[in-house]
């Protein structure tokens, strides 16, 4: 048979097979075709920033070095005069010059030929962004965009220390660092982790619109297992109205000080408290140092290290800007050398707050943060004080807290450790052995 005929009858037999299935389908109704529906979807308006983007041609962009804010305006055809009295009707809410080279910002402008802005957003960080509005009035506020929060596990045996265990699994090395200065500052030394030390950590991560990472949130539990003495951590709100929250172990007791170790994380000190200091560039020569030195780069927050109110908050000779805090009758700090200051005289902070930045003002030779520590009015070294407890919590609020922890104690105990995990999976293979064939 020839090539041609062949080709014919499978395209007739192909026919045949087509018509054949077409009847089987509509055997129910032969009468009524099939009719499907298909679902149109209605396209969503977008809103990022409280504003539904589809009203605006939408301009972003990042700070570029000499930006101002005046001449991102004026390149987008907004005179100064109007640009002068939209800085003026601002400047308490948001101060125009501190907007930072590398950071993102967007222009929402009339959608016509004009393309003239009617509002710009400044993002100094992933959650929060600043909005100065002049479409109608003019007026500036800072918002936060809306955050996620996913509740996560992880656990650890310590074979060299505790950032490559969690290295090893993907997880930020943030999360060592939270345990290290919010958590167990006081109660485990984690320059000294003993190999076989291990831990378990409930947490959560950040996602800003659902889908953005935005870093390790709050621990809510961990349990460290240091020289085979178990450490537990509950975190816990004490007092609603200021929004102070502690760690305290399963009975109840802070595991805190009330003073935090350093004014800022992943720092090292590089100078401590010395009344002998001798320095050859003064023809060595006693130069008494009453402060502890915490080398870190420019921008890095300054952390107050207790709760208390700011008594001053200037800039001074040798000291540059600085902020003073007093604690309570007994106890003051001071931190020198800020870049910027962000506590004001009579603002209440409390431990952990951010109250400048690191910078080099004043007599330094390099970035970092002067950390004075008083006691009755007189400068001593931090490091070789006894410092009073944080705050325990109270008999009304103990019985709380012990029911509150109940269920998520026995959730952390348990959670597995990783290594035992991987070796039930294992006992779980079939064995394999090889012999002589």
């Amino acid at each position: 048979m020839d090539r041609p005929r062949i080709k014919r009858l499978g395209k007739e037999c192909l026919t045949i097979l087509l018509v054949f299935l077409s009847i089987v389908s509509c055997k129910d109704d032969p009468k009524e075709p099939i009719i499907e529906e298909i679902a149109i979807a209605e396209p969503k308006d977008v809103y990022e920033f409280g504003f539904c983007l589809d009203d605006y041609i939408v301009k972003r962009d990042t700070i570029k070095k000499g930006d101002s804010f005046g001449q991102i305006l004026e390149r987008n055809s907004i005179g100064y005069p109007k640009i002068y009295h939209i800085a003026e009707k601002a400047k308490d809410s948001f101060d125009i010059r501190r907007l930072q080279v590398g950071k993102p910002y967007t222009l929402l402008c009339s959608k016509d030929s004009l393309q003239e802005p009617k509002c710009f957003i400044y993002q100094p960080n992933k959650e929060e962004y600043v909005v100065i509005n002049f479409q109608d009035s003019i007026h500036a506020y800072t918002n936060r965009k809306p955050i996620k929060y996913v509740e996560k596990i992880a656990t650890g045996v310590i074979s060299t220390n505790i950032s490559d265990a969690l290295d090893q699994q993907g997880i930020s090395v943030i999360l060592a660092y939270k345990m290290s200065d919010n958590i167990y500052a006081w109660t485990i030394d984690f320059n000294r982790l003993q190999k076989g030390d291990r831990f378990k950590v409930i947490y959560s991560d950040k996602y800003i619109d659902d889908t953005i990472y935005a870093g390790i949130g709050d621990i809510k539990a961990a349990y460290f297992e240091h020289k085979k003495e178990p450490f537990y951590a509950f975190e816990f709100e004490t007092d609603s109205v200021k929004g102070i929250v502690d760690y305290f172990n399963e009975e109840a007791e802070n595991l805190r000080r009330a003073f935090l170790k350093a004014p800022v994380q992943f720092s090292r000190v590089s100078s401590r408290y010395n009344l002998k200091r001798r320095i050859a560039y003064y023809g060595n020569k006693v130069r008494p140092h009453k402060g502890t030195d915490f080398a870190a780069s420019v921008g890095t927050p300054i952390l107050a290290t207790a709760n208390g109110t700011v008594i001053e908050s200037r800039r001074k000779g040798g000291n540059g800007n600085y902020v003073k805090i007093r604690h309570n009758s007994t106890y003051s700090t001071q931190y020198l050398h800020m870049s910027k200051r962000k506590a004001k005289v009579g603002d209440f902070v409390k431990q952990g707050d951010v109250i400048g930045w690191v910078g080099m003002t004043g007599n330094t030779g390099g970035p970092h943060v002067c950390y004075r520590f008083w006691k009755n009015g007189k400068q001593v070294d931090p490091f070789k004080q006894k410092l009073p407890e944080a705050e325990p919590i109270s008999d009304s609020l103990k019985v709380k807290f012990l029911e509150y922890i109940q269920p998520i104690k026995y959730r952390l105990d348990n959670i597995f450790f990783q290594p035992e995990i991987i070796e039930e999976e294992l006992l779980e293979q079939p064995v394999i052995t090889q012999g002589n064939s």
